[in-house]
């Protein structure tokens, strides 16, 4: 990866243009925002201990963990940005290899979220598959692309008001076929409030899915 990635780069650092053997120098590798070590292990926000926090113990969300590699500033918004919307599709590896120190792989199926297909087409791709990648060649399985489809199409939720999202896309998600007793991790790039995953964690287990786990590359946080 390291030598396909000096190769579309340039050898120059993709934040500060300075030279490196990859795609970030030491110095922006060494500036990614990594999560505080405690954090509550179904939200993957801050937390003393690492204890479940008082959000998901006042109101559970249907996930049951979320893993994830960076805090949602910069640089990792800048690269999650130019994969997403600039198309630099070499940057999807590297961020799905950093969720792999994170996550945990007994898990059965990989579901990466979906776009619409009017968004898919207008993009060209799937970030959330891109990123998914590296991470079902290291748990030794496939992609489930065909498990999880957009039942209707909703504006951005980046678009909306927190308190909207959630209302926004109820009803939006829906299974192909049965996960009686699956434990299933579901990919995504940015989690915010969680409104999507949460939703997506309800349909899964409504097709019988035991467990639902988010592998999310970067995670906002509450400003201080």
């Amino acid at each position: 990866m390291l030598a396909h990635l000096d190769m579309v780069f340039g050898g120059s650092c993709f934040i500060c243009r300075g030279e490196a053997r990859a795609l970030l120098c030491g110095a922006c590798e060494r500036d990614l925002p990594r999560l505080p070590a405690e954090r509550c292990p179904r939200c993957a926000l801050p937390s003393p201990r690492s204890a479940t926090c008082g959000r998901c113990l006042a109101d559970p969300p249907r996930y049951d963990a979320t893993f994830a590699a960076l805090a949602y500033d910069f640089p990792a918004d800048a690269l999650v940005h130019s994969l997403k919307f600039r198309g630099e599709l070499a940057l999807a590896p590297f961020l799905g290899s950093l969720l792999l120190d994170e996550v945990q792989h007994d898990i059965t199926e990989i579901v990466p979220v979906p776009l619409s297909r009017a968004r898919l087409r207008e993009r060209g791709f799937n970030q959330a598959v891109e990123i998914a990648r590296p991470l079902a060649k290291a748990a030794g399985q496939r992609i489930a692309l065909e498990l999880l489809e957009r039942a209707r199409d909703t504006p951005a939720q980046f678009e909306l008001p927190w308190a909207e999202r959630r209302r926004n896309v109820r009803g939006a998600f829906a299974t192909t076929r049965a996960l009686l007793g699956a434990t299933v991790a579901v990919v995504d790039d940015v989690m915010t409030t969680g409104a999507t995953l949460d939703e997506i964690a309800g349909v899964l287990k409504g097709a019988g899915a035991a467990r639902v786990v988010n592998w999310v590359v970067a995670r906002t946080l509450p400003p201080d």
